[in-house]
């Protein structure tokens, strides 16, 4: 497994250059006030639909959660941006087994109330304009490898151009799953999510 690693330098850098970059190219950011449970760690699980999710995310367990920021990314991801692992990415290095073992080490850092795991359950890049989320079944095995004692968060991520840059909006909510939870329901209950704030994204800009 492609593991991260800490790096006090980089770390610092690239938390300074994402907020940078994000002010520099977006004319806006926005999110809805959110509680989170100190108490729990996170599982954050969000769309993906650019390059940009990562960072996204990063800035916001930056201003919201506040936890150990933890990423599962594709080995190709890992081994082409050299600074991910800096910023919490872990990976599978291969196939098989690995993978296996690799969510295993996911559902265990869920067990720390101090960590937050970003997963985006599409598992590649697809377009903001689909009208709904595909859901890898790796992410039952993410749970299941976990005492279940986390918060859930959904992450809606959606990108609207009224200026000359666009602006970002994320939603979240809070979900409390069922003690025997499928991979169907979790992805009813977040396409759910998905739809709701696309509705109220589009409302919003009427």
């Amino acid at each position: 497994m492609h593991q991260s690693r800490k790096n006090f330098i980089v770390f610092n850098f690239f938390s300074w250059y994402i907020r940078y970059i994000l002010k520099k190219d977006f004319s806006a950011y926005v999110f809805n006030p959110f509680e989170v449970k100190k108490q729990k760690a996170v599982l954050l699980l969000a769309n993906h639909f650019s390059w940009w999710d990562g960072f996204l995310m990063f800035q916001l367990n930056r201003l919201v959660f506040k936890k150990e920021f933890h990423v599962l990314v594709t080995e190709e991801d890992y081994e082409k941006y050299w600074f991910l692992k800096y910023l919490g990415a872990f990976a599978a290095e291969g196939k098989g087994k690995d993978v296996v073992e690799t969510l295993l080490y996911a559902g265990k850092l869920l067990d720390d109330p101090a960590n937050i795991v970003l997963m985006f359950p599409q598992g590649k890049c697809y377009s903001v304009y689909i009208d709904s989320i595909a859901f890898e079944k790796g992410i039952m095995q993410v749970i299941n490898a976990s005492k279940k004692e986390f918060q859930i968060v959904f992450a809606a991520n959606l990108v609207d151009h009224t200026s000359r840059k666009p602006g970002v909006y994320t939603y979240l909510s809070s979900w409390e799953a069922e003690e025997h939870t499928s991979l169907q329901l979790l992805k009813s209950e977040y396409n759910k999510h998905y739809e709701h704030s696309l509705k109220k994204q589009s409302k919003a800009l009427v």
